[in-house]
């Protein structure tokens, strides 16, 4: 037990440092590449930041853990809302731009709706993988096409986003190509400790590996989101704390279980076909509807949401 929580731990930490520095690396080259800051922050950051959740989902699939390959990605998109997200507005409310809630909310409910259809039919495979992806790239072309048409308030904060991991000036493409490699290194490296581990403590816990995929390696792979949320709103950034959650839902289903799909087919357990992702899709149409009151997420709905991820977490310790 003592070695399966050292290697969950371990792999934890490995998958935050290698996150970070694919990240810096992969925005440094693209400052070098004369990449625009939007496209880097829509696209590099976004990406970089589910290093972690992507690379345990791969992971979990090779080795045969679909529980916690599904799980991860699903538990992390009830932690974001119900968890973070809460968490963030009982700290400070957090206001919604009006502007891009309509394409926002699409991308997110849509992608809540067809991870559900996806569950429901019971394999995610590599025609499935390829059509998340590609709805994916159609997003980040919409996104990209909207904020770059004319200045507004969510072009502005996907350009801080990538300027919020800023290198030395002077670094050069073989250290940031080094950064890219390390962080990938890193993230697969961690991703396997904290999967081997994960499966050993499921088993010694008598818990099945769809409750440790949808709580502990969830909220595990999540801890930079969270971390990014809580500077956000500590610096008054509503804005940011809540297109990071929008943004990370999006990317983790249509990129990571997208992706994850087209390197390995992965069967849905059927716990989390006949409830959590239910629970996923109900959470995901709750925070739009408290997004569209008012257009702001109030201290009262974050307590609420924090208070149903204890109650969800309870039930799955319990089950």
């Amino acid at each position: 037990m003592t070695e399966s929580l050292l290697l969950v731990a371990g792999g934890l930490v490995l998958l935050a440092l290698g996150g970070e520095l694919l990240v810096r690396g992969a925005v440094g080259m693209a400052t070098l590449l004369g990449i625009s800051p939007l496209l880097a922050g829509l696209t590099i950051v976004g990406f970089g930041t589910s290093t972690p959740e992507l690379a345990t989902s791969v992971q979990a699939a090779l080795a045969g853990s679909p529980g916690i390959a599904i799980g991860n990605v699903v538990g992390s998109n009830i932690t974001n809302i119900l968890f973070i997200l809460g968490l963030s507005a009982v700290i400070l409310p957090l206001s919604v731009n009006p502007a891009s809630f309509t394409r926002d909310s699409i991308a997110l409910g849509g992608s809540a709706v067809l991870c559900t259809g996806a569950i429901l039919y019971g394999t995610f495979g590599p025609a499935i993988g390829v059509g998340l992806m590609t709805c994916l790239v159609f997003y980040v072309w919409w996104a990209y096409k909207s904020e770059s048409a004319a200045p507004c308030p969510e072009g502005a904060r996907h350009e801080a986003e990538a300027a919020d991991v800023p290198v030395p000036p002077n670094t050069g493409p073989l250290v940031l190509g080094g950064m890219i490699l390390a962080g990938l290194a890193a993230a697969i490296l961690g991703a396997g400790w904290l999967v081997d581990g994960a499966v050993v403590l499921a088993g010694a816990a008598g818990l099945s590996e769809s409750v440790i995929g949808l709580t502990v390696v969830a909220v595990g792979t999540s801890l930079p989101e969270l971390i990014a949320c809580i500077i956000a709103v500590l610096r008054r950034h509503e804005d940011v704390a809540l297109g990071n959650i929008v943004g990370s839902n999006i990317y983790n289903i249509l990129g990571i279980l997208g992706l994850t799909s087209v390197i390995q087919p992965i069967e849905v357990p059927a716990e989390i076909a006949g409830f959590d992702i239910w629970v996923m899709l109900g959470v995901t149409a709750l925070l739009l509807v408290q997004l569209r009151s008012g257009w702001r997420l109030s201290r009262i709905e974050g307590a609420v949401l924090v208070t149903l991820y204890v109650a969800y977490t309870l039930f799955l310790a319990t089950r």
